[in-house]
């Protein structure tokens, strides 16, 4: 892990080796970076925010009708404040959990692949249709900053979208944190410490701050900047990469005393995709004593899929026992 200071800022209309140069330099330092001009419509994204502060805004009873139990092995749908888990201890948000609509038919959701199915949408008009605009724009963008991505190390512009994303994984998540009550708090965190699981993250925050992102000697504020995206690596990036690229802890702590919410895009390798090294890379000294959760990316063997269930099932124990280990 490097020292660095800012989480720099990448403009998409510059030329596009420019821009791999940038996205490289970025991922080597603190595997964050700003986009902007990055093309996803403004209008659709406060359409978004208003149906997200609408719902969140409802009592519990009301959002619990689309609550995670109900997405079977999906695991879509809505969790309440304390429901999810990071390091074991209760993050101080709610959330729900969406991800690419799949129709009853679809071979996977037949087979009941884990992560694969319908999602449990809000009955608030328009918001089906605003989710799934915003996850296709987001989702369009992901494929070429992959591109971007693959010109980065020196590949094919099509490297990732042959070998890894033709079919990607997509996680969505709308994310609402209250206010902390105990804001000097080291005990409470919106979301602790972690790194995330896949590719590359798409993030749209609010302008609350409080996102962290971990530098060798202190933690890095991101703040907010006015019509971007907040976009970093996750484990198998830093894998694919033998730890060139760092899938770099980050944290959240609401400090504003208003309501906060993000809104991230996980763009990942296909579920039943084999995750390996990359021809160019050479795996660094194993890092596992100075990751967050002491455990080796570059150990890992399998598919992708193989390696977000180990994840997410820490993250929802009550779902992994009642959904991914109930027998049909």
């Amino acid at each position: 892990m490097q020292d660095f200071t800012s989480i720099p800022i990448v403009d998409l209309a510059q030329d596009k080796q420019k821009v791999a140069a940038l996205v490289r330099r970025a991922c080597c330092e603190s595997g964050f970076f700003y986009i902007v001009n990055h093309g996803v419509d403004a209008a659709l994204q406060e359409r978004l925010e208003k149906l997200s502060h609408a719902f969140f805004q409802k009592d519990e009873a009301y959002k619990m009708r689309w609550r995670m139990a109900l997405g079977g092995k999906a695991w879509r749908g809505y969790f309440p404040v304390g429901g999810e888990l990071t390091s074991g201890k209760p993050d101080l948000k709610e959330g729900l959990y969406l991800g690419t609509e799949l129709p009853a038919d679809h071979p996977k959701v037949k087979a009941a692949v884990p992560l694969h199915g319908a999602n449990l949408f809000p009955d608030l008009p328009g918001f089906k249709d605003s989710i799934l605009s915003y996850m296709d724009a987001v989702t369009n963008l992901g494929h070429r900053l992959m591109e971007i991505m693959g010109l980065s190390l020196g590949l094919s512009a099509d490297y990732f979208h042959k070998h890894y994303t033709q079919d990607p994984l997509i996680l969505f998540r709308i994310f609402h944190y209250p206010p902390d009550p105990k804001p000097q708090s080291t005990e409470s965190w919106g979301v602790g410490e972690h790194t995330d699981y896949g590719l590359l993250t798409i993030l749209k925050q609010d302008d609350c701050g409080g996102l962290q992102v971990k530098s060798r000697s202190h933690w890095v504020d991101a703040p907010p900047v006015k019509d971007s995206f907040v976009c970093n690596i996750g484990d198998m990036l830093d894998r694919m990469t033998g730890g060139l690229y760092k899938s770099t802890p980050h944290r959240v702590k609401n400090v504003s005393g208003r309501n906060r919410y993000s809104y991230p895009l996980f763009f990942d390798p296909g579920f039943d995709t084999e995750v390996k090294a990359l021809p160019l890379a050479k795996v660094e000294q194993d890092d596992r004593e100075e990751r967050w959760d002491k455990a080796s990316v570059h150990a890992f063997q399998g598919t992708y899929g193989d390696y977000v269930l180990s994840k997410v099932s820490k993250v929802f124990p009550d779902l992994k026992q009642d959904v991914l280990e109930k027998k049909p």
